[in-house]
C-alpha cells in the first residue's frame, strides 16, 4: 500500500554495487529502512546526494508492517536546504546531531512531535544567518524532553549542582562523579532557559561551550542504551574554536 509521509534522513549505507540502504525517521512510521536502487548512477531518479545527514523529504513509499526494510516510489528534498551544505559550521553541527539523533531515536512508531521538533530545527537552523552558535546545545537540551529525560529544574534556582544520573538541580554535591558544579551549573540552566530564537542573547565562551557539550554526551550516555561516544563532538568543537 501506498503512503505519503514526511521525513528525515539518518544514515545510509551502500549496497551492492549502485543501491543502498536509507534509515530515515519518518513522521507516519518513525524509523525506517529503505532500499533504494540506483543511486549511484548517472541518471538516477533519487541520487545519493539528496540523502545527506538530516535532509528533510517528501516520499511516497510502499509499507508493510512485517518488513524490515521498505521501498520508496517517489522522493524529494522538501524543504531544500540552502546553507547547512555550504557552512562549515553549520554543516559540522548537522554531523554532530545526526549522529546524536541515530543512536538516541530508534523507535518504529510514529512520533509526530518528536518529529515535528526535530524537522522544524533543522528548518530554522538553514534560514538564521547568524546568532546561532549555541545552536546544537539548546537542540540537545530540549531534545531531552522528548526522549524522556528532560532536567527537574523544580529548585535550579537555589542549586550549585546538577546531578546528571538523577537529572535534578541540588543546593548540595551529589553523591558519585557525574555532576555539573558551579559556574556550570548555573550555564546549563540557562540552556533550559533560551529558545532557539533567543539563543542570541546567551553568551558562553568557547571554554564553557565545550565544557557544557561534554557533559551533555555524558548526561545522554546515562539515560539512552548503547549511547557511546559521539566521534563527530570533537570536529565541531575544532570548528568552533
Amino acid at each position: 500500500m501506498l503512503h505519503k509521509t514526511r521525513g528525515i534522513v539518518f544514515k545510509v549505507t551502500d549496497y551492492q554495487e549502485s543501491s543502498v540502504i536509507v534509515q530515515v525517521f519518518t513522521e507516519k512510521f518513525g524509523m525506517q529502512s529503505y532500499l533504494i536502487n540506483g543511486v549511484k548512477k548517472p541518471k538516477a531518479k533519487i541520487s545519493r546526494n539528496m540523502l545527506q545527514p538530516l535532509y528533510l523529504l517528501d516520499m511516497i513509499v510502499y509499507h508493510k508492517d512485517q518488513n524490515s526494510v521498505q521501498r520508496i516510489k517517489e522522493l524529494k528534498n522538501a524543504p531544500v536546504l540552502n546553507s547547512i551544505p555550504y557552512d562549515v559550521v553549520k554543516s559540522c553541527m548537522v554531523m554532530f546531531l545526526n549522529e546524536v539523533l541515530y543512536k538516541a531515536v530508534k523507535q518504529h512508531i510514529p512520533d509526530e512531535h518528536l518529529f515535528e521538533y526535530v524537522f522544524r530545527a533543522i528548518e530554522w537552523l538553514d534560514h538564521q544567518e547568524k546568532n546561532f552558535v549555541n545552536f546544537h546545545l539548546i537542540f540537545l537540551v530540549k531534545l531531552t524532553r522528548f526522549l524522556g529525560f528532560y532536567p527537574d529544574a523544580a529548585n535550579a534556582g537555589n542549586a550549585d549542582y546538577f546531578d546528571l544520573k538523577d537529572g535534578v538541580f541540588l543546593p548540595y554535591k551529589p553523591e558519585g562523579l557525574q555532576y555539573l558544579a558551579s559556574p556550570h551549573t548555573q550555564n546549563f540552566y540557562r540552556l533550559l532557559q533560551y529558545g532557539f530564537n533567543t539563543m542570541g542573547e546567551l553568551k558562553l565562551t568557547n571554554t564553557e561551550r565545550r565544557y557544557l557539550i561534554g557533559k551533555l554526551m555524558d548526561y545522554y550516555a546515562m539515560h539512552v542504551e548503547g549511547f557511546g561516544n559521539i566521534r563527530s563532538a570533537e570536529i565541531l568543537e575544532e570548528v568552533l574554536g
